[in-house]
C-alpha cells in the first residue's frame, strides 16, 4: 500500500519536471531549434494540426530554420500561423520552402526570457510540492484509520520528502542550464 503511494508520488513527480522541460524547449535563445515552432497550430482542412505533422523542419545554420510543406497547398496556411503565434518570427517563402530567420538576441530579451524561465520553474516546484502534499495528506488519512503504523507513517514521510527534493533539484539544474543556453551570446 505504501509502496503504490510511493510509485504513485514519483511517477506524478517526474510528470512535473517532464513538463517543465517541454516548457523550457519552447523558449527561445540564442540558437535556431526546431522545438521552438513545433507546437504551432496550422489549419490543415479545417483541423488545427501541429506544425511538425503538416511540414518537415530543420536548421539549416545558427540562426536559420526552414520548412517544407508535405503538400504545395499548405504554404499558405504555413506563413499564416507562423505570422499569427507570439513569437515575433516573420517567415520568408521560396517556392515550396519556407524560412525563418531569427534576429539576434538582445541583452534585455535574454533578462526577460531568464524571468519567464525562472517563473516556469518555480511553477514545476510549486507543482511537485502538492503533490507531496496530498500524499502526506493520504499518510494522515491512513494513521488516522489505523491502516499504518506511526513508524510506517514517519519513514514514508521521510522517503516522500527525499522524492521531493530529488524532483526539485532536477527542476533547479534544468533552470540552470536553460540560463546559461540564454545568457550565452
Amino acid at each position: 500500500m505504501l509502496d503504490d503511494l510511493k510509485k504513485d508520488a514519483t511517477l506524478r513527480m517526474q510528470k512535473c519536471v517532464t513538463a517543465f522541460r517541454d516548457q523550457l524547449k519552447k523558449l527561445r535563445t540564442g540558437r535556431a531549434h526546431t522545438s521552438l515552432i513545433e507546437h504551432i497550430k496550422v489549419d490543415y482542412y479545417g483541423t488545427e494540426t501541429p506544425l511538425n505533422q503538416v511540414a518537415n523542419i530543420a536548421t539549416e545554420d545558427a540562426r536559420t530554420l526552414s520548412i517544407t510543406p508535405w503538400e504545395k497547398s499548405m504554404v499558405q496556411p504555413i506563413e499564416k500561423a507562423i505570422l499569427k503565434s507570439d513569437l515575433g518570427l516573420n517567415p520568408s517563402t521560396a517556392g515550396q520552402i519556407i524560412r525563418i530567420n531569427l534576429p539576434a538576441m538582445t541583452e534585455e530579451r535574454r533578462r526577460d526570457i531568464t524571468k519567464v524561465v525562472r517563473a516556469e520553474a518555480e511553477n514545476a516546484r510549486v507543482a511537485v510540492r502538492s503533490v507531496r502534499r496530498e500524499v502526506m495528506n493520504e499518510l494522515k488519512e491512513m494513521l488516522k484509520e489505523k491502516l499504518i503504523a506511526q513508524d510506517d507513517d514517519r519513514r514514508a514521510q521521510e522517503d516522500v520528502q527525499k522524492l521531493t527534493d530529488k524532483h526539485v533539484a532536477d527542476i533547479d539544474q534544468a533552470m540552470a542550464e536553460k540560463e546559461k543556453e540564454i545568457m550565452h551570446v
